[in-house]
């Protein structure tokens, strides 16, 4: 029910896709969140956000005094590292992705904080690391159409990240699927959408963990990377609570799920000030 909430535009493609505009593909430039702990004290934790005109504006929200536009997380991947655990997503209205987040804990999830900055019009979907120094979360921009994908990477163990975008020029897609079968190789899959003007997918190569990427094989049939593990990983799993409107991050223990940290969906609104 939760995970409904999702950017519509994310989920709907035009039929005829507008040209991109020229330039160097880079995401917006990022806001720095605010150095914020959340405490675990076993209720739903609140992620800070405060919305702005700019925020309202650069959405395209046509928020009100009289009718607010409710702002929402959504949480979709989960990885730990053994060290630390990770959580990535994104901040939402109803019809605009507002901002990307990515949470870390080092203590087990009792203590979480926001370990990239926030960046405006964009969301992530994917988590993975390849040992515990070297990791990847997949993104990709919202204006208003899914374009300019991109990865998050680090290289210390998620203690920093940087942001890195697949291709040199903008480009309509999102990052279907990744992986990385060691810190240098790896796979992943653009899907361009049904209104694509050529193939429909396209799988991509890396010998560098990503800092480059060159194209294998184009399909109007969806393209599944055949040595990726079918679920990122087994034993953590992000699921969403309806009766607590949250956010459950939880571990496999034998056949049991543990909650480790709950994340409150409902983030405030945005109105003109």
């Amino acid at each position: 029910m939760l995970a409904s909430l999702l950017l519509a535009a994310g989920a709907l493609w035009a039929q005829d896709l507008p040209p991109a505009a020229a330039g160097p593909v880079v995401p917006a430039a990022p806001v720095v969140a605010a150095p914020v702990v959340l405490e675990n004290t076993g209720k739903p934790m609140l992620v800070p956000f405060r919305c702005t005109e700019e925020d309202i504006g650069s959405a395209g929200l046509t928020c009100s005094e009289e009718d607010p536009c409710p702002v929402y997380l959504e949480l979709s991947a989960v990885e730990s590292t053994g060290l630390r655990i990770f959580a990535a997503g994104n901040l939402h209205a109803a019809a605009a992705t507002l901002y990307t987040i990515l949470l870390g804990s080092e203590d087990n999830g009792r203590t979480w904080r926001e370990v990239h900055e926030r960046i405006r019009g964009a969301g992530l979907d994917h988590l993975q690391f390849a040992d515990v120094e070297t990791g990847w979360s997949s993104g990709l921009s919202f204006a208003p159409l899914p374009q300019d994908p991109f990865l998050l990477m680090t290289t210390d163990g998620g203690k920093t990240w940087r942001s890195h975008a697949v291709f040199d020029e903008p480009r309509f897609g999102s990052i279907q699927q990744f992986f990385f079968e060691d810190k240098k190789s790896g796979m992943l899959v653009i899907d361009h959408g049904p209104g694509a003007s050529g193939d429909r997918y396209e799988l991509f190569e890396t010998n560098d963990g990503g800092e480059t990427w060159n194209i294998r094989e184009t399909s109007v049939k969806a393209i599944r990377i055949k040595r990726a593990p079918a679920t990122p990983n087994a034993d953590w799993r992000m699921r969403a609570d309806g009766p607590s409107r949250s956010f459950h991050l939880e571990h496999r223990q034998g056949q049991k799920w543990t909650s480790l940290a709950a994340f409150t969906v409902n983030l405030g609104v945005c109105k003109p000030d």
